[in-house]
């Protein structure tokens, strides 16, 4: 794995750091995989189909100059500052949920574990020290490329963390705690080492060679960040009343909206926490608009699709149950 390097120390906006990714996985069409780390200033950032509305507090970040960004990728919602550590990875492997829930967050867990730390990597996202949540992590699939990119607590803003994001009580009590802050932990309660020297460590660690961009690669970056900044791509159309908001275990939570029409789907969005590896636009959405609203018709409108291969962990049945609002999985 080769660590990317850029040609200043500036701090920049979270969105470049995504295109970053981006312009990785296109330009740098390697059989080696490509690692860098990145810090921002107080930012939330949340998945690709989550409602803002529903994950942040909106108003609070506005108050206190808490930048609030959609990335591509699926996954929650996350709170980063500069006393926290951002990770990416570009891999050229050919099944991202390999990527992220093997080879990937377990060499992540490797390095913690070779500080001495009682870390691992969960079956889902997350990395652990003991039974606390010490970095998430999320990914998306390009032709040819899967992007792996997560947080590293080693110390945050706790307040802010806390205020800024607004989990479903579903999820918390799923999770058995009562607050973000009971289900976290960061590096600096488990270790002396400073924030620097666990960067440098870790580089050193998850790296065996360097590759350093110029001022060309980051205007073309610069580039291609701008749609992030879009308020449409941020905030989304999504509007009006779910018919159903659900937690899948080992698989996510889902809000759905469906709109019927003459006993026919006529709109339907799924937003959630959960994890893409498929068109879901193509695969899902748009298969279903037209069709009669029932059971059996659409079981036959998603024959050919594995579904698990577009929402990682869904079944057909599951997504079928998630339609009806008295289903059950």
């Amino acid at each position: 794995m080769k660590y990317v390097s850029l040609p200043d120390s500036l701090i920049r906006p979270l969105p470049f750091y995504l295109a970053m990714e981006e312009y990785l996985a296109v330009k740098f069409d390697s059989r080696e995989d490509m690692f860098f780390m990145w810090q921002v200033k107080p930012t939330v950032i949340f998945g690709r189909n989550q409602v803002i509305e529903r994950e942040v507090n909106v108003d609070y970040c506005r108050s206190r100059g808490i930048a609030m960004y959609r990335r591509r990728s699926g996954g929650g919602c996350v709170y980063a500052d500069m006393s926290n550590i951002m990770f990416s990875c570009v891999t050229t492997a050919d099944d991202p949920v390999a990527v992220t829930f093997g080879r990937y967050t377990s060499r992540v867990a490797a390095m913690l574990c070779s500080l001495g730390l009682d870390a691992s990597a969960t079956s889902r996202n997350d990395i652990l020290i003991g039974d606390r949540k010490v970095s998430g992590n999320a990914f998306y699939h390009k032709p040819g490329r899967s992007i792996v990119h997560g947080t590293m607590l080693y110390d945050t803003d706790m307040t802010n963390m806390s205020a800024a994001i607004t989990p479903s009580r579903a999820k918390l009590e799923a999770k058995g705690v009562e607050s973000v802050r009971a289900r976290i932990t960061t590096l600096r309660e488990h270790t002396d080492m400073g924030l620097e020297q666990f960067k440098d460590y870790a580089r050193e660690y998850m790296c065996d060679g360097d590759v350093a961009l110029g001022v060309d690669d980051v205007a073309a970056i610069e580039k291609l960040a701008e749609p992030y900044f879009d308020p449409e791509w941020i905030y989304g159309r999504r509007r009006g009343t779910f018919t159903s908001r659900r937690l899948i275990d080992g698989v996510g939570e889902f809000q759905v909206q469906l709109s019927v029409g003459d006993r026919k789907i006529t709109g339907l969005d799924l937003a959630g926490d959960f994890f893409l590896t498929g068109d879901m636009d193509s695969l899902i959405v748009n298969r279903l608009i037209g069709v009669d609203y029932d059971r059996e018709a659409i079981e036959a409108a998603m024959a050919d699709v594995n579904t698990s291969n577009v929402i990682h962990g869904l079944t057909t049945p599951q997504l079928i149950n998630l339609l009806f609002e008295n289903g059950t999985e």
